[in-house]
């Protein structure tokens, strides 16, 4: 069977940037995803397109077909104040090149990596570009398997992921949500333990 549109598709491969490896995924834990499902770089999965089980792959994604270019927009000013729990930064927390999930004006999430702490002026320089963006991504790995992908995975998502759902939540560990919850210490209606 031949990767394609609505198959699921098992891969190993190792990441590198500049030479050096950033991700490495194995056979015991392969990454597995709907191809054309929307989940990965649209330019990955073109790469992989036709293969078969065992086959081999070896490809470069330049940063336009990968992250994009660094945005200098995305390069913001916090106040210090975001950071304030009970009156207090965590710096173990709010440290340069920590990644700290954050939430803009209309909810949506991101991550951003601190980049500079100005205690004196009260404010915390955050890039929110992903930690990828401006890098060409070197791919090398093989086709662990391929297969039809059934209605229930075609219509909920591989791992549940389209399952629509009531919660306000957004804790970390829950499969549904994806992160930092709104009310602490809930009941979540879609099975989350806040």
């Amino acid at each position: 069977m031949k990767v394609a549109k609505e198959k699921v598709v098992s891969v190993t491969y190792t990441l590198k940037v500049k030479g050096n490896q950033v991700e490495k995924v194995e056979a015991e834990s392969p990454l597995r995803f709907i191809l054309g499902s929307g989940m990965l770089l649209p330019k990955f999965e073109e790469n992989l397109m036709g293969k078969e089980v065992g086959d081999s792959f070896e490809f470069r994604l330049c940063a336009a077909d990968a992250y994009g270019e660094v945005n200098p927009q995305l390069v913001a000013e916090i106040p210090m104040s975001v950071f304030e729990q009970n009156g207090k930064v965590d710096f173990e927390v709010v440290k340069e090149g920590n990644i700290i999930p954050m939430q803009d004006r209309a909810g949506n999430r991101m991550n951003g990596i601190i980049k500079e702490i100005k205690a004196i002026e009260g404010k915390v320089t955050m890039d929110f570009n992903h930690p990828l963006a401006g890098e060409e991504l070197h791919f090398v790995g093989k086709i662990e398997e391929v297969r039809d992908a059934t209605e229930k995975e075609l219509t909920e998502g591989l791992f549940g992921e389209k399952i629509p759902h009531d919660c306000d939540c957004s804790h970390d560990g829950c499969s549904h949500c994806g992160g930092g919850c709104k009310e602490k210490k809930k009941k979540c209606d879609c099975g989350c333990d806040c």
